[in-house]
């Protein structure tokens, strides 16, 4: 038996050390790799992490502190995708994610989206990043364009367009107010007017007693605003919602609206027509928009009274007798566009009511002395003036964003209808019953003004945004008149194509005017 003894070979223990040595190397090397992939990802994540967190900075104030924080928190999720993708189109393969995406998450949808906001133009600054990839085929750029605006998808879905139509119908917003709110009290509704004229009668008397030069301006702002206020209970009488009697109607809009030298009648006819074609550029009557065409028609004086304060704030008489620029008529006379034929008794009792109340006001003159009147009846009057074009102008203009008006096929009554905007007053929204709450009376006239706030509230989560929440008001609006006079150097006229239109402004309007 022959035993063989076999030495290993010196050759092969070199080689098995050698391949040991490798490799120990690669292990290194692949450390190595590691360690400076996990610094590039970290140093790019934390630069695009930082520029996210500037543009959300940016894009967003104060008082959208909680969706700033929300994007900023998926701000830190998208730096590290976008880091992966640098490294990856720089030919390094990215670290393996060690966690798992929701498919169904809005985090597997692209977050950011760069555009450039309106105010940009083409020549804008720009910012461009190219990175090449090897075989030098593809690109990868980002072009920043200044100022920027960043925006989710979430927002751009939720983006809300005022002129679409509603989801929703007439019958859906009456069906969420309350049965209660419908319900007309005639009692309640007297109540009103005996409260309004003892303090109409209780200021005059206190004034002419006092007869104080420091009195006097504290009363024509008050009596001023009584008048107002006479008007608002005259404006139920003539949409029915004070009573379901007419004739109680008649007679108690006769007695308020021609004590302020307005004729109920011709007003109420022609208010109607603004209620049943509100927000039509064309056919609404009340504060409608100009074409283009009849604006530049005008003359250079009406385009200044019509769009400077406060004179614009003193239209509503000469509304009264010849109605807006565009269209023919008189409140005052039977035989105007505004009326009807069978209307004409009604125009005409009006009319002259009007006529008797100017008679007697003639005679006080006489029996008081002007200056007295003056005091006591004149000014206040346009005080009154100035509430009414006031509160009827900022129903129909001033929001933040655009209102659309309509032509043809796209007016609806329930869209021109949510055209319409409710404002706080303050303190006097208890004065003028409510009128601020607008957008409902203007799709329901009939509800009375004591259930039109619970009406509304009642009727928000069917409007959705289609409703526009006012802005709160101190004890006084004074914050309406920044609005308003913004409103009246910007909304001017109306394209004179499309059934869908926007207020436009005149850059030259008040160059014209010094001129």
């Amino acid at each position: 038996m022959q035993i063989l003894i076999t030495r290993p070979q010196k050759g092969n223990h070199c080689v098995n050390q050698r391949e040991k040595r490798e490799k120990l190397g690669d292990d290194k090397q692949q450390e190595a790799h590691l360690f400076f992939l996990s610094l590039s990802h970290y140093i790019i994540s934390s630069l695009l992490s930082l520029f996210l967190s500037f543009l959300i900075n940016l894009s967003f104030n104060n008082t959208e502190q909680k969706k700033r924080e929300s994007l900023l928190l998926l701000s830190g999720e998208r730096a590290l995708t976008m880091a992966n993708l640098v490294l990856s189109e720089c030919g390094i393969r990215p670290l393996p994610r060690i966690y798992t995406t929701p498919r169904s998450s809005f985090l597997s949808k692209p977050i950011f989206k760069l555009r450039p906001s309106p105010s940009s133009t083409t020549s804008s600054s720009s910012l461009a990043l190219r990175l090449n990839s090897r075989d030098g085929l593809r690109n990868w750029a980002l072009n920043v364009s200044t100022p920027l605006k960043v925006e989710s998808p979430i927002e751009e879905e939720q983006r809300f367009d005022p002129g679409a139509p509603p989801p929703f119908n007439l019958a859906d917003i009456r069906a969420a107010i309350p049965k209660h709110c419908w319900v007309k009290n005639p009692w309640k509704s007297m109540s009103y007017v005996v409260r309004d004229v003892a303090i109409v009668f209780a200021l005059a008397a206190g004034a002419a007693y006092l007869n104080n030069w420091l009195v006097w301006p504290l009363y024509w702002l008050a009596q001023g605003t009584m008048f107002w206020a006479l008007f608002v209970l005259g404006h139920d009488c003539g949409h029915g919602s004070f009573s379901n009697d007419p004739r109680l109607n008649s007679v108690v809009g006769h007695l308020l609206h021609s004590s302020i030298l307005v004729p109920y009648h011709g007003w109420r006819i022609s208010h109607r027509t603004h209620h049943q074609n509100h927000g039509h550029v064309e056919n609404d009557e009340s504060w409608h928009p100009m074409s283009e065409k009849i604006y530049k028609s005008l003359d250079k004086p009406t385009r200044f009274f019509r769009f400077t304060l406060p004179l614009v704030m003193l239209a509503y008489p000469f509304y009264l007798w010849a109605r807006s620029p565009g269209k023919k008529g008189s409140h005052y006379h039977p035989d105007s566009d505004l009326f009807l034929p069978k209307e004409k008794k009604d125009v005409l009792t009006s009319t002259a009511c009007w006529t008797a109340m100017a008679a007697l006001l003639v005679c006080l003159n006489f029996v008081m002395g002007p200056m007295q009147m003056l005091k006591l009846y004149a000014i206040p009057y346009w005080i009154n003036v100035m509430w009414l074009d006031f509160v009827t102008y900022l129903h129909h203009h001033g929001h933040e964003d655009k209102l659309p008006w309509y032509r043809g096929k796209e007016w609806s009554y329930l869209r021109g209808g949510l055209t319409t905007l409710d404002r706080d007053y303050g303190v006097i929204n208890n004065i003028h019953h409510d009128i601020g709450t607008h957008v409902i009376h203007h799709l329901f006239p009939q509800i009375p003004h004591y259930h039109l706030v619970e009406a509304t509230e009642a009727a928000k989560p069917v409007l959705g945004k289609y409703y526009r929440e006012p802005d709160k008001s101190g004890p006084l609006p004074l914050h309406l008149l920044g609005i308003i006079a913004k409103s009246i150097k910007e909304d001017h006229y109306v394209s004179d194509e499309g059934d869908v239109v926007y207020y436009q402004a005149d850059p030259n309007l008040y160059g014209e005017i010094k001129v």
